[in-house]
């Protein structure tokens, strides 16, 4: 009984340094399939293959002139922070790593440009709207409230 005890207590030792988690690599980023090297290498057009519907339709149809100003400072910028009211602006990879401070209505909302949000408009960053978390009903506001007792 006792070698019995011996063999499943190692069969158990065995299966859990199998278990045990190695040292987890960062994953690389990849945007369907490309690396962000390989997207910052692309032309627009081959990039244009890549994005989704809207934002190819925003960049065949090219940038306004506020939108050009921005994406000139934002080129030029090393590490500070390049402010804008335009919130229409699709992310390029080329963006990668500015920082940008974008206009909500109220503020400027800063952030850093990440590889993840590539594709997507600057605006979706800055949050228009707050969300407001309201708390239970006051006293005499519904009938079961009446009998609440009060501190």
């Amino acid at each position: 009984m006792v070698g019995e005890g011996g063999t499943k207590a190692s069969r158990r030792k065995e299966r859990k340094k199998r278990s045990v988690i190695q040292a987890r690599r960062k994953k690389e980023f990849t945007y369907r399939g490309y690396t962000l090297e390989e997207l910052k290498k692309m032309t627009l057009e081959e990039l244009l293959e890549v994005l989704p519907a809207r934002a190819r339709r925003t960049l065949k149809r090219g940038y306004n002139p506020e939108q050009m100003a921005f994406v000139q400072k934002l080129r030029t910028a090393e590490n500070e922070v390049v402010r804008t009211h335009c919130r229409d602006i699709v992310i390029v990879p080329e963006f990668v790593g500015k920082r940008v401070a974008v206009y909500n209505g109220k503020e400027y909302k800063e952030f850093e440009i990440r590889p993840e949000m590539i594709g997507h408009y600057i605006g979706e960053f800055s949050t228009t709207r707050k969300f407001e978390k309201h708390s239970g009903p006051g006293v005499g506001a519904t009938r079961s409230s009446k009998f609440l007792p009060l501190k």
